[in-house]
């Protein structure tokens, strides 16, 4: 894990590892001084640096995509008619949102205005009335507005105190406030009050602000909430199922906050700004009129500000667009002219000019292309020359192929002890493994595998000449035995002498860098003894009563040395025993992860179908090195020769 992290962030040039260093401290800054400056400068520069490291790598992730002619020709068609679409439905998307929040906000601070509005009048009235009927007139309106304002509370200062109704928690506000009316913060609540003053009376009302009358302010519009951001707390929760249901599915919701300005109960004068929020839909604020009231600082309101806003994205839209439309018609115009380019070139060379040459502009696929057609023509005349020497030497390659099938025996030799089969598969047209048997007469039965060192057409050549040889030497070999007989019975074959002189012939008439690996043996028909001499082969595997044995070497490869001297060795085939000769192409091929099939997967998978019929016993043999190697392309040739004692 460690070592892939390494090199991850090798291959990171400066600008990732800048980003990533940044990060670490603005987060290490985030922990050890929260809220500070230093946490704040690092964090920006954080920001700084990662959309640099976005426009680089979108400039990376740009510029493979339209490498290619396809991905050029989509993006040249989304640059000229999907970008502009989309930029102005997201435009006008915008926009709705924008103007349907600023309704919906100004529909509530409206209402807040007229409940203040409405508590105003009655509150001065009072202010005004003589004293004689103030108390009077108080007790006849203030049901009324106790009803329709829940919570309402009245005091009434003018030498003593009158509270409405008379178990009223209203308290007086300090002394320094002259008239006054809106919202009010008092003890971390939020409330619509008025504050009326006359000469020596003070009328003050207060109506608290709850979630059941933000939400009744205007019915169906949605959630409304009051944030305030300097003492970090929620003024008055939302009623989360407030929330009209959508009418279609167009119908999203929309979130718009605006700034209302409130009094401090305990700071006469002062007024600080809290956060409403509305969140509604679209549909809860048709047939309205857009208007906003509030000032995030002076000169400068909520619906200015998403004026400014809109004509932003509107400039900056049309800009995007104004570009999208100069690379489509760049990247069109770079596709069309390299593509005619490309036609009228392929029309001279049609008409057999191969002179011609295409202009070549760029370092992208299409100039690629375009300097692959001037290669091509260069080389075209070569390559038609090419193509007809291969197919001679191909046809001829074929001719070797039916030769040498021609040279494995076509038959096995008829006996009453034991049964014969082979197989090769060449890993090419033409093969280097040799393998052959004959019936000599007198009950014996010769038997011969062998592997030339290579592969191809010389190695086939060199396998054809140690088959011939190996016959010459056979024939000569039974007749040196038959005059050594004198007219009696013919002297037995030596395997040995046999081998030592092909090792001589092929040692004479090969370059010295042609050898091969060659086990011959001698069956006796009637005894069941088998003679054998193995040069340099893999020994073959016997199967005995179900346990198996290698044969023994007995001197090194034919046609390397010349002084190289043979033994012969034998052992006795008993009925069903099993012999199986098999050269590297069988042992020797690799899996994926460079292991080789081996010796003992081999043996093992022999002892296992030791009982099957030799044939069946050849095609599990190949199947299985075949589905070791997962390839169906041979990585040597494969041959087996087995013979089975009845």
């Amino acid at each position: 894990m460690a070592l892939r992290l390494k090199t991850a962030l090798r291959r990171l040039g400066w600008l990732e590892k800048t980003f990533l260093a940044l990060l670490a401290l603005a987060v290490a800054a985030r922990f050890a001084m929260p809220g500070g400056g230093a946490e704040l400068l690092l964090a920006f520069l954080a920001f700084v640096a990662g959309v640099a490291v976005a426009i680089r790598w979108a400039a990376i992730g740009v510029k493979k995509l339209i490498w290619r002619l396809r991905y050029r020709l989509i993006v040249a068609y989304l640059f000229i008619a999907v970008v502009p679409i989309t930029l102005m439905a997201i435009l006008v998307w915008i926009g709705a949102g924008m103007f349907t929040g600023q309704i919906a906000a100004y529909l509530v601070t409206t209402e807040l205005e007229k409940r203040s509005n409405t508590l105003f009048e009655p509150a001065i009235g009072l202010a005004w009335t003589p004293p004689a009927q103030r108390y009077e007139r108080a007790r006849w309106f203030a049901p009324y507005f106790r009803e329709r304002f829940p919570g309402f509370e009245l005091l009434i200062q003018d030498g003593r105190e009158w509270r409405y109704p008379e178990n009223a928690a209203i308290q007086a506000p300090p002394a320094q406030w002259d008239t006054a009316r809106g919202l009010v913060l008092r003890d971390g609540a939020l409330y619509v009050w008025v504050h009326a003053v006359h000469e020596n009376v003070k009328v003050t009302v207060l109506v608290p602000v709850t979630q059941e009358s933000l939400t009744a302010l205007v019915p169906g519009i949605g959630q409304v909430a009051v944030r305030d951001f300097e003492a970090n707390r929620i003024l008055v929760p939302p009623d989360l199922n407030a929330v009209p249901p959508p009418v279609s599915a167009f119908d999203f919701e929309v979130s718009h906050m605006v700034p209302i300005a409130v009094s401090i109960w305990d700071e006469p004068g002062r007024t600080q700004n809290v956060a409403l929020r509305v969140l509604t839909r679209y549909s809860a604020v048709l047939r309205t009129i857009f208007g906003e009231r509030g000032e995030w600082r002076k000169g400068f309101t909520a619906a200015s500000a998403s004026g400014w806003l809109f004509s932003f994205f509107a400039v900056l839209f049309l800009v995007v667009e104004l570009i999208s439309v100069i690379i489509g018609i760049r990247l069109t115009r770079s596709i069309t002219s390299a593509v005619h380019g490309l036609y009228e070139g392929t029309q001279r060379v049609r008409e057999g000019d191969f002179s011609h040459r295409i202009e070549v502009r760029g370092n992208d696929q299409l100039a690629e292309l375009g300097d692959s057609f001037n290669r091509m023509t260069e080389n075209l005349e070569r390559l038609v020359e090419v193509a007809k020497e291969k197919e001679r030497l191909q046809s001829e390659i074929e001719i070797a192929r039916e030769v040498q099938n021609q040279l494995f025996p076509k038959c096995t030799p008829e006996s009453q002890s034991i049964r014969i089969t082979a197989a090769c598969n060449p890993a090419r047209l033409v093969s280097g493994d040799y393998y052959d048997y004959l019936n000599l007469g007198n009950r014996q039965i010769a038997l011969a595998i062998g592997d030339v060192a290579g592969k191809g057409i010389s190695a086939a050549l060199l396998m054809a000449t140690v088959q011939s040889t190996m016959r010459t030497q056979l024939r000569a070999g039974r007749e040196m035995a038959a005059v050594a007989g004198n007219g009696g019975p013919a002297a037995p074959l030596s395997t040995a002498a046999l081998v030592s002189r092909l090792n001589q012939q092929l040692f004479t008439y090969t370059p010295p860098e042609k050898f091969a690996t060659f086990y011959f043996a001698l069956y006796d028909d009637e005894t069941g003894w088998l003679r054998y001499t193995n040069a340099g082969h893999i020994p073959p595997i016997l199967v005995h009563n179900g346990v198996a044995q290698r044969l023994e070497v007995t001197g090194t490869v034919v046609g390397a040395f010349s002084f190289s001297e043979y033994g012969e060795s034998a052992v006795r085939l008993e009925p069903g025993d099993l012999l199986v000769c098999f050269t590297d192409g069988i042992t020797e091929p690799e899996n994926e992860f460079g292991e080789m099939y081996g010796e003992d997967r081999l043996t093992d998978l022999i002892i296992k179908n030791a009982s099957r019929d030799p044939g069946e016993i050849v095609c599990a043999i190949m199947d299985s090195v075949r589905e070791w190697t997962g390839s169906p392309e041979l990585q040597d040739d494969m041959t087996l020769l087995l013979a089975r004692r009845i």
